[in-house]
């Protein structure tokens, strides 16, 4: 069962990983209990260092995801592994990291959604939902009725992103997705961003 708050931390929206630590901290502290590591432009050194150091810092009870990287979620003790389309294949994921993981799959249209449900994974990643400036070249908009055609075609827990806000976090649980990934409204006074966002998807 995936928590109704997923925080995405992208180094490369933050100034320093120092940085980032305070705000996986921060989130922590308000009760998140599921993050993401995104470290696009990271060299795999820096990527493993860094995980293992969220994984040291962070309470156990909060599950870390590591993006694209499987092998790097096994070396980092990390909980599950997110890929994209144009990553390691969910299938592949899945091999790697072994039957006790989690794997995430992001999707941004029908067929892929069709195609991620027959797949062996433990969630689906529907979006962007909203226009979002945290991917160069986004794929187009889904809006929430993207939302609520992803939700008819899958039974598996489908995490909605891109461009979810305070402001509109409500409206995407009520078309549908079961969780809600954030990035950049949980970047200023994470704590506060975080509390704000679990009263509101109660």
């Amino acid at each position: 069962m995936l928590p109704r708050l997923y925080a995405i931390l992208d180094l490369g929206l933050l100034p320093t990983f120092d940085a980032l630590c305070a705000c996986a901290l921060e989130l922590s502290s308000a009760g998140v209990t599921l993050m993401q590591y995104r470290a696009k432009n990271a060299s795999p050194r820096d990527m493993l260092a860094h995980a293992r150091e969220l994984r040291r810092i962070l309470p156990s009870d909060v599950r870390l995801i590591m993006n694209d990287r499987a092998d790097l979620c096994l070396a980092a003790g990390f909980d599950g592994v997110h890929v994209g389309q144009d990553d390691l294949s969910p299938l592949g994921a899945r091999t790697v990291v072994g039957e006790g993981k989690i794997v995430g799959v992001s999707t941004h249209n029908v067929e892929q959604v069709r195609l991620t449900d027959a797949a062996p994974v433990d969630y689906i990643a529907i979006g962007p939902v909203f226009a979002t400036s945290t991917k160069l070249n986004p794929d187009p908009v889904i809006g929430l009725e993207g939302v609520r055609t992803a939700r008819a075609l899958t039974s598996k827990p489908l995490v909605a992103i891109g461009g979810i806000t305070r402001a509109n976090c409500r409206s995407v649980l009520d078309a549908g997705a079961d969780s809600v990934a954030v990035i950049s409204d949980l970047l200023n006074s994470p704590a506060l961003s975080a509390e704000t966002f679990l009263r509101l998807l109660l």
